[in-house]
């Protein structure tokens, strides 16, 4: 803080504390003019009711004199007058230092603990699950959003529903996290033209059982076998080895509507899951999968 504002922040502390205290102390002993009965004058309902006038109770000013005394304290010991720093010397950059290295000596036995066991364990682990939880609210929620269901519009995918799109153990996950994924469906829009745009979509909104044109999805057999079974394989179930999505179940990346089917078809996708490994660590990505890995087999709530 330079010293103009030094000068500026102390002439404010003093003129406020200066009045307010003036205020208290000349309150207790100014004079207010009374009637003989002891009241103001001042009469409201044609004289029914009076302004008494009477001294502050001793609680009061007990308790005012109080809080200016906490007040001269905290700017002796703390901060807050101008440059002074305080006689206890504490700064908030301070404490956050000695309460970070508090955490780190706690975390530090519990990550020496949590290497012994696989993502897979550690989902079972009420602590290793929290910390996860806390991190993937951190750093994964901006996405996937904070109960992990993913966001259509970004091509996140949900990783509350045990579908996977490169695999869902334990050592998939933790290496999709710490080294990311690249994900990414090419156009096809020149090369089928629209009329085989549309018949391939209705062709793979067949495959889920979902509402179709049955005469376009016939149509575009032959081009799903010869073109697109090289990723999603021949019966459309997909290929978690290069992150090819099950086109059979009723799970969609990024929607699952014809529009939609079609627009992925004839513009292509790229999903991109940046690599985590430089700003977690292999610790903390270990108790993310973790999380990930316990959120995705939690046991469906029933009804009562």
């Amino acid at each position: 803080m330079s010293m103009f504002w030094s000068a500026w922040v102390m002439f404010l502390v003093v003129l406020n504390m200066g009045i307010t205290l003036f205020l208290f102390l000349w309150g207790t002993r100014v004079k207010i003019p009374t009637l003989p009965d002891g009241t103001s004058g001042h009469v409201w309902a044609h004289g029914v009711l009076r302004e008494g006038v009477r001294k502050l109770p001793r609680w009061w000013f007990v308790m005012s004199a109080c809080m200016f005394a906490a007040g001269f304290t905290y700017l002796a010991l703390y901060p807050g007058f101008g440059r002074f720093k305080g006689l206890l010397g504490w700064t908030a950059h301070g404490e956050l230092a000695r309460d970070t290295a508090a955490n780190q000596v706690q975390l530090a036995d519990l990550m020496q603990r949590f290497k012994l066991y696989t993502v897979e364990q550690l989902a079972h682990d009420p602590q290793a699950v929290q910390l996860g939880g806390r991190l993937f609210e951190d750093n994964c929620s901006a996405c996937h959003g904070r109960q992990a269901h993913g966001n259509p519009l970004l091509g996140a995918p949900n990783l509350s529903d045990a579908d996977w799109l490169y695999g869902g153990d334990g050592n998939t996950i933790l290496a999709s996290i710490l080294d990311g994924r690249h994900g990414t469906m090419p156009p096809f829009g020149e090369a089928f033209g629209e009329a085989g745009v549309a018949n391939l979509a209705n062709y793979v909104l067949s495959l889920s059982g979902a509402p179709h044109d049955a005469a376009k999805a016939a149509a575009a057999q032959p081009i799903f076998t010869t073109v697109c079974a090289a990723c999603h394989g021949a019966d459309g179930k997909g290929n978690q080895a290069v992150g090819a999505p099950n086109l059979t179940d009723h799970i969609w990346l990024y929607g699952g509507d014809l529009a939609t089917v079609e627009e992925t078809i004839r513009h292509g996708r790229g999903g991109q899951m940046p690599a985590w490994r430089a700003r977690l660590g292999e610790d903390d990505a270990r108790t993310v999968a973790a999380w990930v890995y316990a959120n995705a087999h939690r046991a469906p709530a029933t009804s009562q």
